[in-house]
């Protein structure tokens, strides 16, 4: 089950969601069970795109725009109020640990390779090969179903070298970089 947060304007409390059920498919027309601060309710895309989505939420037409996106939320505005998305509080440090930072199982990082901690694309590079870098400073950013995920470094020092091409594909733990 996906768990997400939702906090509107300030003051306002943030709401509690769960994504109950999943169709097959998250085209257009598909129906999602939802809970929202447990109450079921019934959830329905009517069209999705880069810029927002429409949807049906108890038969009530919503339109959201979104401003904003990282690894672990997403700013948008629903009907004119602007409310924040949180898929997991903890993603970023989720996926720093699993990229060899932070002492993760066997240190990944210990041969200076910062390793891929999902399958992905790569978008796009925000250090060259010869920066100098900091612990936790992206070094690369990566898609995975369409969402972006920047991959941090796991140590001080260096780029010695890119492992990995723009637009490029990369499997989960390929070396992405190495960091001397």
């Amino acid at each position: 089950m996906v768990r997400y947060r939702l906090a509107g304007s300030e003051g306002s409390p943030p709401i509690s969601a769960e994504l109950a059920r999943r169709p097959a498919s998250a085209a257009a027309g598909a129906e999602y069970s939802v809970s929202i601060d447990g109450e079921e309710r019934t959830l329905r895309i009517l069209s999705m795109g880069p810029r927002g989505v429409e949807f049906v939420l108890d038969g009530r037409y919503h339109s959201a725009r979104y401003t904003r996106a990282s690894t672990a939320r997403m700013e948008m505005v629903i009907d004119g109020v602007p409310v924040e998305l949180s898929m997991h509080g903890d993603l970023d440090e989720v996926v720093y640990k699993n990229s060899g930072g932070a002492g993760a199982a066997g240190d990944a990082g210990s041969d200076g390779l910062l390793r891929s901690p999902i399958p992905g694309k790569v978008v796009s590079f925000s250090a060259e090969e010869g920066a100098k870098v900091s612990k936790g400073d992206p070094i690369v950013v990566l898609e995975s179903m369409k969402m972006q995920v920047a991959v941090k470094a796991h140590r001080d020092g260096a780029v010695k070298s890119l492992k990995v091409k723009q637009g490029g594909n990369v499997a989960k733990n390929d070396a992405i970089a190495e960091i001397g």
